[in-house]
């Protein structure tokens, strides 16, 4: 009886390799921010120039009274309001890292456009010109579609498999390529989601504390004096609904800005995985 022998395989090896992307800003951020809005809290909206009545011995949480302009009566808003400051100057840093960021991966030039050159290359089985078309992309669908043109060329002149095998070997190469790009363009995006339901909550806290603090005075006191005062501290707690919905309001507008630009990206890339597979299939049977 023969001995049978093994069948060689030809091994599909992959030429994507794992980016090295540093994620620091998401923990210096949020602190540097905080304290930033500490700092504009205490020393700029309560500079004791600002105020009729300034506490020269407050330390960390001077009582000025009397506020020479609307600006300055935020600082009475209490300790919620530098927490505000500092998520509004959280939504702005995350905002402009994602857009350097998203403006980057979405490269140079219209991706349908870039698609369709890379099509009618790969129709004329011109690969090199392909592939240097995605050099001048530049963005995350140039990446993908660079990584599984490699893939592409090799497999014309691959010899050990069949074409089927061909083809699932140039989607593997697209999809490790995909799982690469898509957890850059997404990174953050969390801080923005979280900030535009924390600015509002963090808010509605200061303007309750703000307006037990009125009643209790009200409670108090009593007469006139204290009708003044309560509606005085009734605005003063309501810049802290002020604050925090313009913080949310910000924070929602460049979430939805900047899903819609990784929804687009994300659309080319898919594109792009579909025209080479199709292109291989149809080319090289």
């Amino acid at each position: 009886m023969a001995e049978a022998k093994p069948t060689a395989t030809t091994k599909v090896t992959t030429s994507v390799q794992p980016k090295k992307t540093s994620n620091s800003i998401s923990i210096i951020a949020p602190i540097v921010c905080l304290v930033a809005g500490y700092l504009i809290w205490r020393f700029i909206l309560g500079a004791p120039e600002n105020f009729a009545k300034p506490d020269l011995t407050g330390g960390f949480w001077p009582s000025h009274k009397g506020p020479k302009g609307a600006w300055y009566r935020m600082y009475e808003g209490g300790i919620i309001v530098p927490l505000l400051i500092g998520c509004l100057l959280m939504v702005i840093t995350f905002s402009i890292e994602r857009f350097l960021t998203i403006s980057k991966a979405t490269g140079s030039g219209s991706i349908s456009e870039f698609i369709r050159k890379v099509q009618y290359h790969l129709a004329n089985k011109n690969v090199d010109a392909a592939l240097a078309e995605c050099d001048k992309q530049k963005g995350s669908v140039g990446n993908v579609m660079k990584a599984g043109l490699r893939k592409y060329k090799e497999m014309i002149t691959e010899t050990g498999i069949s074409t089927d095998q061909k083809v699932l070997a140039i989607q593997k190469e697209v999809e490790e390529a995909t799982a690469l790009e898509l957890p850059m363009l997404q990174k953050n995006l969390v801080f923005l989601s979280t900030l535009t339901s924390l600015g509002t909550l963090i808010a509605l806290l200061g303007t309750v504390m703000g307006m037990i603090k009125s009643f209790s005075s009200l409670g108090e006191e009593g007469g006139s004096g204290a009708a003044a005062e309560l509606a005085v501290g009734i605005s003063e707690a309501l810049y802290n609904t002020a604050l925090g919905i313009a913080t949310s309001s910000l924070a929602l507008l460049m979430y939805n800005i900047f899903t819609t630009k990784i929804d687009s990206i994300t659309y080319g890339i898919d594109e792009s995985g579909f025209t080479l597979s199709q292109s291989f299939a149809s080319l090289y049977k």
